[in-house]
């Protein structure tokens, strides 16, 4: 690997033995013969070198001259040019060079977003002067951000033919063959042929930004700058979130499904978000959700995964830490264990190797739906966001905390529990719950779970002997937006001085929640204890949370 360190050396670095900017070059420039070995002046600018007659770079000048480069290369911008010569770079190449932009920009293609300027012209040149000699042996940035390793004979594995032309506007060298573009992780999906679903729905979310700084300035028009060159960084949310597989400073790994397992898995993940007609922007819900569900869990930092860690699990980089996930009591989704045996995500991957790490292509997507987006919910009881309603209880809710030296501490999700007294010694409480992020088509198995009333005092022993026996029911929302109103049953009892998780029922869901500020889906609990029955079962209810949990 490269150490991606992108010094910007100057002249005045090596002859002066100093620290310099750029624009320091001319305080030393006298000294230059003295330190490189460089040809004679070349007088005039870059383009003027290059588009010389008897420059040999005739192919290479006119591949400048049609995208508009020739006039990059005649400002007074300061690049160091790496220019192919006619002995190697031929007319049919530059002929179809031509073409592809041509076509490229006749489509409406960016200039950014162009192949030839930025996998061929870009990549034979750098901003700023790079001399060099013999002390030289570092890594450069060419304009498209990729790096290289520069020395006095070689650039990467190509060799200098000629080095060091002092034009008015920067260096020119000659190399011995047009330099191969290597693509970062990002650019690779775009050109493999088979990965184009992934890098489509990847590339709806790029957002280009004017960087004023690289780019290239021309006349003023009435007042207004005109740009020769107006470089854009790329920017994507979704890089942001999940990884940036488009910097050349990073190093990621990327699962990726071919395009044919991709139509897979939407045909398989799509009736899992089926949204009510009635949501905003149903239809965009569903194609975005349906694909960030593919790919969420599928970018890995190599700085989260080592070489040795990586033989017993991937952690992707959608995995919380282990402190949140300790702290949240949840599972530990987005972690792949034993990634590269029989059946592992990394089984039977084709590796490809890029500028800023690898693409792991695969025709069988082995990450489980469980492991990343389809999630057990749980609703803290104590969250009373969650709580829309209270029948024949007394109101607020009690909240308590397990302290430290009960025996119960660390038994209850996040040490606290809510209880729920009746309006009267005989009322049967109701209390009710939103629950979200819920998937359509899903079949969950929906717990309550129940504390002892010695979790928050010790000395109510009497009270802790009694169970509890409850009803419930889940109203959900239909395809139009109606809410259900099935009846309160399956009655259950609890077990007494315990913390009791109770299967209330097992429910399939018919609409979907996942990312909606509005729970779709309602928990309704009610005791069940008749007049006769209050000396056996308690009407109090203590809850420490309710879940659901997606049945395999």
């Amino acid at each position: 690997m490269i150490t991606k360190i992108n010094k910007k050396l100057t002249v005045c670095l090596v002859c002066c033995g100093i620290t310099a900017a750029p624009a320091a070059f001319t305080s030393c420039s006298d000294k230059w013969d003295d330190h490189y070995e460089a040809a004679a002046m070349e007088g005039g600018t870059l383009w003027q070198a290059i588009s010389a007659p008897q420059s040999n770079m005739t192919q290479f000048a006119r591949v400048l001259q049609a995208c508009g480069y020739d006039q990059v290369l005649n400002g007074s911008q300061t690049y160091t040019v790496f220019a192919p010569t006619d002995d190697t770079f031929t007319a049919s190449e530059a002929d179809d060079l031509i073409a592809l932009y041509n076509s490229q920009k006749a489509d409406g293609r960016r200039a950014d977003e162009n192949t030839v300027v930025r996998q061929f012209l870009q990549n034979h040149i750098a901003l700023y002067k790079y001399p060099v000699s013999s002390f030289t042996n570092d890594t450069m940035t060419l304009m498209n951000n990729k790096y290289y390793v520069i020395t006095q004979q070689t650039l990467g594995d190509r060799k200098l033919t000629s080095v060091n032309k002092l034009c008015d506007n920067g260096l020119l060298f000659t190399v011995d063959r047009r330099l191969d573009y290597f693509p970062n992780i990002f650019e690779y999906l775009g050109m493999d042929g088979e990965t184009d679903s992934a890098y489509q729905f990847l590339n709806q979310y790029n957002v280009y930004e004017f960087n004023e700084a690289k780019s290239v300035v021309g006349e003023i028009v009435d007042g207004q700058t005109i740009y020769l060159d107006s470089v854009s960084d790329l920017t994507n949310k979704l890089f942001n979130l999940y990884g940036l597989i488009n910097s050349e400073d990073s190093t990621y790994w990327m699962l990726c499904p071919t395009d044919t397992e991709w139509n897979r898995l939407v045909t398989e993940y799509e009736p899992l978000f089926n949204y009510p007609n009635n949501v905003a922007k149903r239809d965009s819900l569903v194609y975005s959700n349906t694909r960030l569900a593919i790919l969420s869990g599928a970018f890995f930092s190599r700085s989260r995964n080592s070489e040795t860690s990586l033989l017993d699990s991937a952690v992707s980089t959608m995995a919380p830490s282990a402190l949140v996930r300790s702290l949240m009591d949840t599972e530990p989704y987005y972690i792949y264990q034993k990634p590269f045996a029989e059946g592992g995500i990394f089984d039977g991957v084709k590796d490809i190797v890029c500028s800023n790490g690898h693409v792991m292509k695969t025709a069988q997507f082995n990450i489980s739906k469980y492991d990343t987006f389809m999630q057990t919910v749980k609703v803290e009881a104590e969250n009373l966001s969650y709580q829309s309603n209270l029948e024949e209880a007394i109101d607020p809710v009690t909240i308590h905390q397990v302290t430290t030296n009960n025996p119960f501490y660390g038994k209850v999700s996040g040490n606290s529990f809510i209880e729920v007294k009746p309006s009267t010694p005989t009322a049967n409480v109701i209390i009710r719950y939103d629950i979200p992020n819920l998937l359509s088509g899903t079949k969950y198995n929906v717990y309550a779970v129940f504390v002892p009333s010695t979790a928050a005092d010790t000395l109510s022993v009497e009270e802790s002997k009694k169970p509890c026996r409850v009803v419930s029911r889940v109203r959900q929302t239909d395809q139009n937006g109606v809410l259900s109103e099935p009846p309160l049953r399956n009655v259950k009892n609890t077990k007494a001085e315990v913390i009791d998780t109770v299967l209330l029922s097992t429910v399939t869901i018919n609409t979907c929640s996942y990312g909606l500020s509005d729970a779709l889906v309602k928990l309704d609990l009610k005791s069940n204890v008749q007049e006769s029955q209050v000396s056996t079962y308690s009407t109090t209810l203590r809850l420490d949370c309710f879940i659901f949990k997606p049945v395999q």
